[in-house]
């Protein structure tokens, strides 16, 4: 089992595999602090760590033990012509997304999240995608976002008012040919999430 969280352009992999006697960027997880992690990943010719647990279903909450968590939900939202929905912000293609407030289901977070940063509405969850994580830094800490992904439909045909408040610049309904010239400017997350199937 192989869990991938993404740094920027780096992988930190938790995995069950056993630690190969040798191998460069494998730590035991329980051995390895986070300060250590960052150190890591700081370095210019290290482009994946590898995080070790015997256990499969310990690997993830190990890891949360060492870095705060934010919890998030978004959509890969689709339209009527079969258009999906993107964001542009930092540059980057991203699909709307957003954190998860107290009192509020990750369905309902994510549902309002694609409405605030992109003014869509009639949105429906058709089924989960799964989840995605990665470190992001704020206010000098670096934290783990785990993002629920849905897969959303809409017959919303109105006018798209990107959420500026947030740094979205731009929110538009793409077609195939467009969405693969836009994941090569988006997040490495992003890009494998436009390729998995419903759960």
């Amino acid at each position: 089992m192989k869990i991938p969280i993404y740094a920027s352009d780096k992988v930190i992999y938790l995995t069950d595999e056993p630690i190969v006697k040798g191998a460069c960027n494998s730590f035991a997880l329980k051995e390895v602090s986070f300060k250590e992690i960052l150190k890591l990943l700081k370095m210019p010719d290290v482009k994946t760590l590898f995080l070790h647990h015997h256990n499969p279903d310990k690997l993830l909450s190990k890891f949360r033990k060492k870095v705060k968590t934010i919890i998030a939900g978004g959509g890969r939202v689709s339209n009527l012509k079969g258009e999906i929905l993107f964001i542009y912000r930092n540059k980057k293609w991203d699909l709307p997304k957003g954190r998860i407030e107290r009192n509020e289901t990750i369905e309902e977070g994510a549902l309002r999240e694609v409405k605030e940063e992109t003014g869509v509405k009639k949105l429906k969850i058709i089924g989960p995608i799964g989840p995605t994580y990665h470190l992001f830094k704020r206010n000098g800490e670096t934290k783990l976002k785990i993002t629920h992904w849905f897969e959303m439909s809409t017959t919303y045909s109105g006018e798209l008012c990107p959420e500026k408040s947030e740094g979205i610049s731009k929110a538009v309904w793409l077609s195939e040919d467009k969405i693969q010239k836009a994941s090569t400017k988006s997040y490495a997350n992003i890009a494998n999430l436009l390729r998995q199937k419903i759960k």
